[in-house]
């Protein structure tokens, strides 16, 4: 499987603007569109769709928790089926867009807080699938975590995702910050690189641990994110189908 890059996109909201997405997009192979619960609305969402269609970009849906103070990075308490119907809404909305633009729901990939959420809580891993069922799309998520183990045994493709902007802990899980740091971008191209040819991560002490890359994230409010997504560019094109 060819490795894409993919990147968190359209979270602006109003008149208010985050991320370069018009300079990312054609970096990338697929968006993740956010569905205005945790940022965006109905004019950024069919800008990014339209914007992603003119550059070849597939589209999928970012769906969050209803939180759009916190963008979706604060935790919160839902049940499983509440929690399936905040997604469904979501990514119904997004795919209306898509439809009126000729294009097809890519995949799923949750936001924030949730997709940590699903990667350690069954309930809400099952929510996620419950929505997936309904669209029959992949799902993006994490190895090592119930992401792995719920999603393909519910019938669901994983699409293996690593994070090449974001640091990790020794036991391999994310640190997941409410505000992106600049990284060195050569840095970040060799641990993806790693990620990919040996399928190990690197943790924020230098030691490593198993992952599986098939998506690099790369989050368009991260500081330098046009640097860094230029520098995994280059180092992942032996692994990318993509034609320059």
């Amino acid at each position: 499987m060819a490795v894409t890059i993919n990147c968190d996109m359209g979270e602006g909201f109003g008149l208010y603007h985050m991320g370069d997405d018009a300079g990312m997009m054609p970096m990338i192979d697929i968006a993740n569109v956010a569905c205005g619960f945790h940022a965006s609305d109905f004019n950024h969402m069919r800008k990014t769709v339209r914007m992603a269609k003119a550059h070849g970009v597939r589209v999928g849906a970012h769906p969050s928790l209803p939180d759009l103070q916190g963008f979706g990075r604060r935790e919160m308490k839902m049940g499983r089926e509440e929690m399936a119907n905040c997604l469904i809404y979501q990514i119904g909305a997004l795919c209306g867009f898509l439809r009126a633009e000729g294009m097809e729901l890519n995949h799923i990939k949750p936001h924030g807080s949730l997709f940590g959420m699903a990667a350690r809580q069954e309930e809400i891993a099952h929510a996620v699938c419950d929505a997936a069922d309904i669209f029959g799309v992949p799902i993006l998520g994490m190895v090592g975590t119930l992401h792995e183990t719920i999603y393909p045994a519910r019938g669901h493709r994983l699409v293996a995702e690593y994070y090449g902007d974001l640091d990790y802990r020794p036991d391999g899980t994310l640190i997941v910050t409410r505000e992106h740091e600049a990284k060195d971008p050569s840095e970040m191209a060799a641990r993806v690189l790693r990620a990919i040819e040996k399928r190990e991560g690197t943790a924020t002490d230098g030691s490593h641990f198993p992952t599986r890359c098939e998506s690099v994230c790369i989050h368009s409010d991260t500081p330098n994110a046009l640097e860094i997504a230029a520098a995994v560019r280059a180092a992942i094109a032996p692994h990318s189908d993509r034609k320059e």
